[in-house]
């Protein structure tokens, strides 16, 4: 499929309860730097090629379904952040006061963990094996 759209950006929506709360939680703990902002309805934040929409229930994205589900945020789709040291980052962001989902895991890939952003999101650190 071709959209004529040429962006080496990754777009990812993420629907949260309190837009304000996750723009300061993407900015101040994961190094994201804030873009568009009309609060309380929506902001975005960047991080290399990534850009994360967050988009509150004042938010377009927000709006029921014609079937009336209301969207909501939570659920397992998560960003998945690359780290050169898992254990120093979870170390860091315990002491900033983020709770995680499960301690780190070890697989055939590398190491993961996985933590909710204010509004339940899940985000995941993950550094490759032999990083």
């Amino acid at each position: 499929m071709t959209t004529g759209i040429t962006d080496s950006t990754v777009h990812v929506r993420y629907l949260v309860d309190d837009v304000r709360a996750a723009l300061d939680f993407y900015t101040a703990h994961l190094g994201f730097t804030a873009g568009t902002v009309f609060l309380p309805a929506f902001a975005d934040v960047r991080r290399g090629n990534l850009r994360l929409l967050l988009s509150g229930p004042a938010s377009s994205a927000g709006r029921p379904m014609p079937d009336g589900r209301t969207p909501h945020p939570g659920g397992w789709n998560r960003i998945h952040l690359l780290v050169a040291d898992i254990d120093a980052e979870v170390a860091r962001l315990r002491a900033e006061g983020v709770e995680f989902r499960s301690d780190v895991v070890t697989g055939p890939g590398g190491r993961q963990i996985v933590f909710d952003d204010p509004a339940g999101n899940p985000v995941e650190l993950f550094q490759p094996a032999g990083a």
